[in-house]
């Protein structure tokens, strides 16, 4: 976590979104007594996002809130769950998160940043705080806002007046690109980024109702975020009511918990919100239900029951457990969840002694995109970071269940935690969304090659599980103390995209980018290959026959001597004999001696052999992921950014490398790292070959 609480991108610094400062443009207003119009997310179609009504009678108007209603406030009173109810948009998974966040007050200020009125001073400008990969952004809005036929387009206030949520969902559609970026989605994207936590899954039915009910009453007391929904079984589920008011494939939140007394005992109960503002359960505990005749009107009171159709109802958790399939839950630091029918609160690794890491990253075709373990040849050229796990958990309190586990299982005390999530970027882009199947899978690290033979010997001790296409993809694992390789991938190779990835772990445990580095001992089995006796007599015989006076091949006659060796499909052009030429020691003349010609040709044969190798289809060319193989086979090991390099010089923008082009790369490696050796200047040395490669290769 970032020890400085003012670094950019903190809670107290946001970055600021397209780089508009909301206290210089709202004072800028105020001294002009202008109202703001955001040049950025302009009133139009375009931020919509959305397919146009060609009726004229569902025209889009934008207007600010007092031009809906003269009475409009920003908040009234405070902010609360029946101030967000959905409109016309299928965004029910982040208005479901945002009723979660307004019972935390301490959370829902950091979204919501307080001192914003619609009172003097004005200049109709507003902002909103979200988290995005590891950092805060603030987000500066107008607050012209979509109406058709005089009211809000999409989300509300049940009182009509406050407009606070119908702009936080305007900030976010911003964020995300369009209102219409907004439409479906889980609801664990937006309680990430109202609270820059990390989201979970909890299967309902792997609790009993009891131990449910406790584990959502801690994670609610902790601050956490829940939601649940009732699993649609196909697409046209989606969106239909039960019989008892319930609303499949659709996001609840699930704001409070408490028990009541009854003449009958205690029935422990959860306080759900439908984000529509109505369409209620009518089961038993439901507002208008006959169990409430038998509870005293103090325990009513005390709960604050109320029989209004405002989206928000009381459910037995007996008959949750039986109704609802899945829980998600987000806290901003990682919670244990209760297992276990116990009286005692569920032990707990102290906040501080977690440990926050996070690098982004990309998977670029033809380099780090390598696709699943199946692409053998490409699976291993994905972005890796090692963890060093060197605390374990043992320093906890144990419950005596885990204890007796413990000492069943030797050494299972000794484990580290650690929870990873692995996010892929910016995948909503105005009305289309396209997540890519994404997972990490964990490796013991043995020895320092983690090459393609490492991944195809050894299995992972741990993963995300199966490739999903959600946004993010978590886990937390149980590890011995030791060095590990954790793998990022996309399910299919050369897919492009950024990602996030945070792991928490014990302090004392360390992460890192894992990366290849080049060895200036490279290429050495190049450069003395023997001459085949047919190459040493065709070599002869063309000397013999077309060497200048001065017993020389210029770049033609090797072209021709070379071409007449190599197989058709291998064959040179003139301008690649040329760089063969000027990566020998020649003294500056364009021509070779018989001396350096027999080497040289010996050495294409290798590159042949490797190149024919993994030319896999007898194209006479090989995909950036072949290229690195080869090149390790030809004895060079590069890091990745080395190799997007290398394809961008040599490969020259195509999908597929010839075999000239293979030869210009090895040949401009094995001058550099010449070069390097040579070179006597400590800041050289210093910097390391893979400075010493990028500097150069782009000359």
């Amino acid at each position: 976590m970032d020890t400085q609480t003012d670094a950019p991108g903190s809670i107290a610094n946001p970055i600021k979104f397209r780089d508009q400062d909301y206290a210089t443009l709202r004072d800028a207003g105020v001294k002009s007594r202008s109202l703001f119009s955001d040049p950025t997310f302009a009133p139009d179609q375009s931020s919509i996002g959305l397919p146009l009504d060609p009726d004229p009678k569902k025209e889009i108007k934008w207007l600010r809130p007092k031009e809906i209603n003269a009475n409009a406030v920003f908040v009234e009173d405070t902010m609360s769950t029946t101030d967000i109810c959905q409109g016309q948009l299928g965004d029910c998974w982040l208005l479901a998160a945002l009723s979660s966040l307004t019972m935390h007050s301490n959370l829902i200020d950091r979204v919501v940043p307080p001192n914003q009125s619609l009172a003097e001073p004005y200049a109709g400008i507003f902002h909103f705080t979200f988290w995005q990969y590891g950092e805060w952004v603030e987000v500066v809005v107008d607050d012209r806002l979509p109406v058709r036929g005089g009211r809000l387009l999409f989300s509300y206030s049940c009182t009509r007046n406050e407009f606070w949520s119908a702009l936080v969902e305007k900030a976010y559609a911003k964020l995300i690109g369009s209102y219409g970026s907004l439409k479906g989605g889980n609801i664990s994207e937006a309680m990430e980024d109202f609270t820059g936590g990390i989201a979970c899954s909890l299967s309902v039915s792997s609790r009993t109702p009891a131990v449910l009910w406790r584990a959502l009453s801690d994670a609610l007391t902790r601050g956490s975020l829940l939601s649940c929904f009732i699993q649609a079984k196909n697409t046209t589920e989606i969106g239909t009511v039960t019989a008892v008011g319930l609303v499949r494939g659709h996001a609840y939140a699930i704001t409070d918990r408490d028990t009541v007394k009854r003449s009958a005992g205690e029935t422990l109960l959860l306080r759900l919100r439908n984000p529509w503002g109505f369409v209620e359960y009518s089961g038993p505990w439901s507002d208008k239900s006959k169990d409430w005749d038998d509870v005293d009107g103090d325990e009513k009171k005390r709960i604050h029951l109320k029989n209004s159709e405002d989206g928000e109802f009381w459910i037995s958790v007996e008959d949750f457990s039986q109704l609802f399939n899945t829980v998600e839950m987000c806290s901003v630091e990682p919670d244990p969840i209760v297992d276990e029918d116990t009286s005692t609160d569920p032990p707990a690794t102290p906040a501080s002694d977690w440990t926050l890491t996070s690098y982004k990253g990309s998977w670029v075709p033809g380099s780090t995109a390598g696709g699943n373990s199946t692409n053998s040849r490409s699976y291993w050229k994905n972005p890796q970071f090692q963890l060093n796990l060197a605390e374990h958990d043992d320093d906890r309190q144990l419950t005596p269940e885990e204890k007796q586990v413990a000492d069943q299982q030797k050494g299972k005390a000794k484990q580290c935690t650690v929870l990873v999530e692995l996010l892929q970027k910016n995948r909503r882009n105005k009305a289309k969304i396209n997540f890519l199947q994404i997972a990490f899978h964990i490796y013991r690290l043995k020895g320092l090659c983690l090459d393609q033979k490492f991944f195809s010997s050894q299995q992972p001790v741990g993963s995300s599980g199966k490739y999903q296409s959600t946004r993010a993809v978590w886990k937390e694992v149980k590890l011995d103390p030791g060095n590990y390789i954790i793998i990022v991938s996309t399910n299919s190779p050369n897919q492009p995209s950024d990602f996030f990835i945070r792991i928490y772990s014990k302090t004392g445990n360390d992460l890192r980018t894992y990366s290849v580095s080049c060895s200036t001992a490279l290429l050495m089995t190049m450069s003395t290959p023997p001459v085949q006796p047919e190459d040493r007599m065709k070599i002869q015989k063309t000397f013999d026959e077309v060497a200048g006076p001065d017993g020389r091949l210029n770049a033609k006659e090797f072209m021709e001597l070379v071409n007449s060796v190599l197989e058709k499909e291998y064959q040179l052009p003139l301008e690649t004999c040329r760089q063969l030429i000027f990566g020998e020691d020649t003294g500056g003349r364009g021509c070779l001696t018989q001396e350096q010609t027999e080497p040289l040709l010996a050495s294409l044969r290798t590159l042949q052999t490797i190149f024919f190798k993994y030319d896999e289809d007898s194209s006479g060319t090989m995909s950036p992921f072949e290229l690195s193989l080869a090149l390790q086979t030809a004895g060079v090991q590069c890091d990745d950014q080395v190799m997007q390099v290398l394809w961008e010089r040599f490969g020259s923008g195509q999908p597929q490398l010839p075999f000239h082009g293979f030869v210009a790369c090895v040949t401009r490696l094995r001058k550099l790292f010449a070069l390097y050796k040579s070179e006597s200047h400590p800041d050289v040395s210093h910097g390391g070959i893979n400075a010493w490669l990028l500097k150069f290769l782009a000359v």
